[in-house]
């Protein structure tokens, strides 16, 4: 009797494990013999896809590789022929499993990306029009913001019920395709980049694309490097990753790409993250001219960028970046940091979990620090389980303890230990999902060489902002333009600050780190030197360079002082309430 698909379909998955003589020919045969299956069942055919795709990352021989890119090219019409059949295509549309060629995808785009995908596949887009007329919402944001668009339109829209929104878009439009006119009339509104997105934004105007046998689906969203790295031995696990070792070695080379080469991975990365259904701040609005590469080991290529200087976030630095494995996208990554801190996500897709995760994060680290000179690397509660199940099922929390991290609270700290002397005692021995969630309550920490450690254990930019907003409250009745006029005016005055010479870009960033600024109290008593590299420092923030900022916050211990003092959580008996400049009794 032959064996069944599903039977294959586990031999093919077992196959992505094996390597050394023979394993490349028997995985040859397996997916040939696959490759002439009539699927019928959808889950079967998305497992011989994602199958697929790890092979091709992770690849055995070039005879695979060959084997492998000329299915998935024409995996599109199994996906036709399973739609004509009446399968159920919302297999396909899943989190994690979205994006195969040959699908339809649906979802509400912010405004770059939207604009951006109408640009990238025009005749693919549509509004889902169906879905729209459902959101009780739609009607008032159209109204609010439509009449910018169309003339008249306000005589209709603030009086009458039952306003016939898409006939008047449909005169309006001149035969365009209706997403492409609209997004063309926001761009042409006289406001700013982000008063244009939040207007679009505000619509929530749901958006379907075609896939078809696009290049940017996840079957074709790969290129062939120069050079393939080909696995003949086991790949790397997780025990075998010595973090400190790694972080010890010399620093990964990061080579500066020209604008137009940084143009190509920012759009890359858009390709990458839309057909995932996945929006990050810094893959849609990236500063191409900004990017770095680093060419590492075993095929692995990573990317990196800031953001531009008109998105900065208002204090902290910002770096972006994914991963490609022969050419393959297998990661995204983002870190988001202070002075020697940064808090790091990393978010390996589905398909590549079982694909030496813990080796390709320590490289990430490794091109951070070098990219931002960073010592201390936290990750987010999220990555390790708060209100993310999938972290928490995963066991996310031990693959970074596993990894030398430590928990920022004590009390989970000195639980993580007794969880690991249970496992020493009884390797049979299992985490309780409870547990988890409590171990995922707060950040895990890894410092290098020469950092402090515990500094940044209680440190929180959310604790910056409360601590300005309590003030708000308590000085000015809570009026948001009192409290940065004021501030301004009193940093600026005890920081001897010329702003005479200052740009407009400058001065905003001034604006935002007088509200910081404002609450320290001895600001008046600093050295003439502090002064003046604090003024640095702020119009760095507005400058070319967001390395450079992030640079230059540490290398001024003074400030980082009192950021550290002013983010973290109060403790009892300190001196933290001490009174903000301008307001002492």
């Amino acid at each position: 009797m032959p064996p069944t698909l599903d039977a294959q379909l586990a031999t093919l998955e077992a196959c992505k494990s094996r390597f050394g003589s023979g394993a490349a020919a028997a995985t040859g045969r397996i997916v040939g013999a696959l490759s002439r299956q009539s699927f019928s069942d959808p889950k079967s055919l998305l497992r011989f896809h994602e199958s697929l795709l790890f092979l091709r990352a992770f690849a055995q021989s070039s005879s695979v590789v060959r084997q492998v890119e000329g299915i998935l090219n024409r995996f599109h019409e199994g996906i036709e022929k399973l739609r004509a059949s009446g399968g159920d295509m919302d297999v396909f549309d899943d989190f994690d499993t979205s994006g195969v060629a040959g699908t339809t995808m649906l979802d509400t785009l912010n405004f770059e990306a939207a604009r951006w995908l109408v640009r990238r596949i025009p005749r693919n887009v549509e509004i889902a029009w169906e879905d729209y007329w459902d959101d009780s919402q739609a009607e008032r944001a159209m109204g609010n913001t439509w009449p910018r668009l169309i003339p008249l339109l306000r005589e209709d829209a603030d009086v009458e019920a039952n306003i016939p929104w898409r006939r008047w878009l449909e005169v309006a439009r001149a035969g365009q395709r209706e997403l492409e006119w609209l997004i063309r009339r926001f761009e042409q509104l006289p406001v700013t980049s982000r008063e244009r997105a939040e207007l679009y934004d505000s619509l929530r105007i749901p958006i379907r694309w075609h896939l078809g046998n696009l290049r940017i689906s996840r079957s074709r969203n790969w290129t062939r490097p120069r050079h393939l790295y080909f696995h003949e031995g086991p790949l790397i696990t997780r025990s075998q990753v010595s973090l400190a070792k790694e972080l010890s070695l010399p620093a990964p080379h990061l080579v500066k790409l020209k604008r137009p080469e940084g143009e190509q991975v920012m759009e890359r990365i858009r390709e990458v993250m839309l057909v995932r259904y996945r929006e990050l701040y810094g893959t849609t609005l990236g500063d191409a001219s900004s990017v770095v590469r680093a060419n590492l080991d075993r095929g692995v290529v990573m990317y990196f960028w800031n953001l531009p200087a008109a998105r900065r976030l208002p204090l902290r630095a910002y770096v972006a970046g994914f991963t490609l494995k022969n050419g393959v996208p297998v990661n995204y990554i983002e870190a988001i940091g202070l002075c020697e801190w940064i808090e790091v996500g990393f978010n390996t897709f589905y398909t590549y979990r079982q694909g030496e995760t813990a080796w390709i994060y320590a490289q990430a680290l490794r091109c951070l620090c070098a990219l931002t000179g960073a010592k201390t690397i936290s990750v987010y509660p999220y990555q390790i389980g708060q209100n993310n199940d999938e972290a928490l099922d995963s066991g996310a929390f031990w693959f970074y303890r596993k990894l030398g991290f430590r928990s920022g609270r004590n009390d989970l700290e000195e639980l993580a230990r007794r969880e690991e002397r249970r496992i020493a005692a009884n390797p049979q021995y299992r985490t309780a999902k409870k547990t988890l969630k409590l171990l995922a309550e707060a950040h895990v920490f890894y410092e290098l060489r020469g950092s402090e450690r515990g500094a940044w254990d209680r440190f929180s930019a959310r604790n910056l902002g409360l601590r300005v907003n309590r003030r708000m409250a308590r000085t000015f009745g809570g009026d948001s333009q009192r409290l940065r006029r004021a501030s301004v005016d009193e940093v600026s005055r005890r920081l001897e600050m010329d702003l005479s010479r200052w740009r407009a870009a400058e001065r905003q960033a001034l604006e935002n780190w007088a509200l910081v600024l404002a609450l320290i109290p001895d600001l008046r008593r600093w050295s003439r030197q502090e002064k003046q590299d604090v003024a640095r420092i702020i119009r760095a923030q507005a400058g070319a360079s967001e390395m450079h900022y992030l640079g230059l916050t540490q290398r001024h211990p003074r400030l980082r002082e009192e950021l550290l003092r002013l983010g973290s959580k109060r403790r009892i008996g300190t001196y933290e309430d001490r009174a903000p400049v301008g307001e002492r009794h």
